[in-house]
């Protein structure tokens, strides 16, 4: 059989998508087939994957990080393929705006014995370049033409973050400065965001995943909402729009300071969810003299629920409905046996195709206890 054509752009090297040469009804009945071996106790709770048409399956990575390198002449941008870097300047599913970007910043930065950069993130219209250093020398190279370039092609601000660590975690917390531009830039749906603030890379598809959650949770004006790993606060300015008394928990500075931004009626806690769990049942204690049993949203990272926050879930606040975003089936899989074992039930699981070429697949699972219709 032979191999289906690369996108234009694609470097065959590459180790980025591993659906790239599936077509997309092919990716998405792995994505979904896995999901269902993954998740099989709830496999007839499943509903079809969520997916966008075909040609918004390209173009549509604006948040990206690539790794660097001097080649003698210029930069180049890509992914590492064990200690080798492949470069991918033309990427099919980089967004218009991080090609030109890379492009223009490949011939423009200083070259690595002045510029150690050794990793280039970007946020949208929000840019930052990563340098293994203490130090570095002023940024007299960000002059016009260049800061104009920038503008034009749609950037907003443009960071350097010194990070002499760089590879063990991207961003130095302390190591942060702005060389061009403004702090905060806002998405397509109007909320503020800084460089480092985690965004889901479609849009549509994220809106139809908060628009399912809220459907199903019904805030109003005697729900409380405790919504966990809020970010930057995508999903508490639903709540708050639909009148619900709401509180988040962040762990980034960055995501907190925008939360409270996008969400103003809500109160927003800094830190780890497992942290904050006497703040939050006072808060709960003081919104239960006015409102009903209250709603659960998390979305969380990899490592799913922490399981302090799930016992404190299931055998304090015992919300009578739970909305849980996961970008890890096997963190998922755990989470939902402790909390049907606690007496929830699974009433759907809503696959999302937020990576498409990738097999990358987010889910949103639907549950109520058992005691509540």
């Amino acid at each position: 059989m032979l191999k289906p054509a690369l996108r234009e752009g694609c470097v065959e090297r590459c180790p980025g998508c591993a659906h790239r040469a599936l077509s997309a009804q092919g990716s998405q009945a792995q994505k979904e087939n896995w999901l269902l071996g993954r998740l099989s106790p709830w496999r007839e709770r499943f509903t079809p994957l969520q997916a966008v048409a075909e040609e918004s399956r390209w173009h549509y990575r604006d948040k990206v990080c690539l790794a660097t390198a001097w080649n003698g002449e210029k930069w180049e941008f890509g992914l590492r393929l064990r200690d080798e870097l492949i470069p991918i300047p033309h990427c099919p599913v980089h967004s218009v705006r991080v090609r030109e970007a890379v492009d223009l910043l490949a011939r423009a930065l200083p070259p690595a014995p002045l510029f150690p950069l050794a990793f280039y993130a970007q946020a949208g219209p929000q840019a930052t370049l990563v340098v293994k250093a203490h130090e570095v020398p002023d940024p007299v190279w960000l002059a016009p033409p260049l800061s104009e370039a920038l503008a034009g092609i749609g950037l907003e601000g443009l960071w350097l973050n010194r990070h002499p660590a760089a590879g063990k975690r991207l961003f130095a917390k302390n190591g942060w400065r702005l060389l061009w531009g403004q702090p905060r830039s806002t998405t397509q749906q109007g909320l503020w965001h800084g460089p480092a603030a985690f965004q889901q890379l479609i849009p549509a598809l994220y809106e139809s995943a908060l628009t399912t959650a809220e459907a199903f949770l019904t805030p109003s004006g005697r729900t409380p909402i405790v919504d966990l790993y809020c970010g930057i606060g995508a999903s508490l300015a639903r709540w708050t729009r639909a009148g619900a008394p709401a509180v988040g928990v962040e762990l980034n500075g960055e995501a907190v300071e925008c939360a409270r931004r996008n969400a103003p009626g809500a109160l927003v806690l800094r830190g780890k969810c497992a942290d904050r769990l006497p703040q939050l049942n006072d808060w709960l204690q003081a919104a239960a003299e006015t409102a009903d049993r209250g709603a659960l949203y998390v979305n969380p990272p990899r490592t799913g629920m922490e399981p302090e926050v799930l016992n404190w879930a299931v055998q304090e606040f015992r919300p009578a409905r739970i909305a849980y975003l996961s970008c890890s089936a096997g963190t998922l899989r755990r989470d939902l046996e402790g909390l049907t074992g606690a007496g929830y039930r699974v009433e759907r699981i809503m696959p999302c195709d937020f990576f498409p070429q990738t097999y990358h697949v987010e889910t949103l699972a639907l549950l109520a206890a058992e005691n509540h219709r």
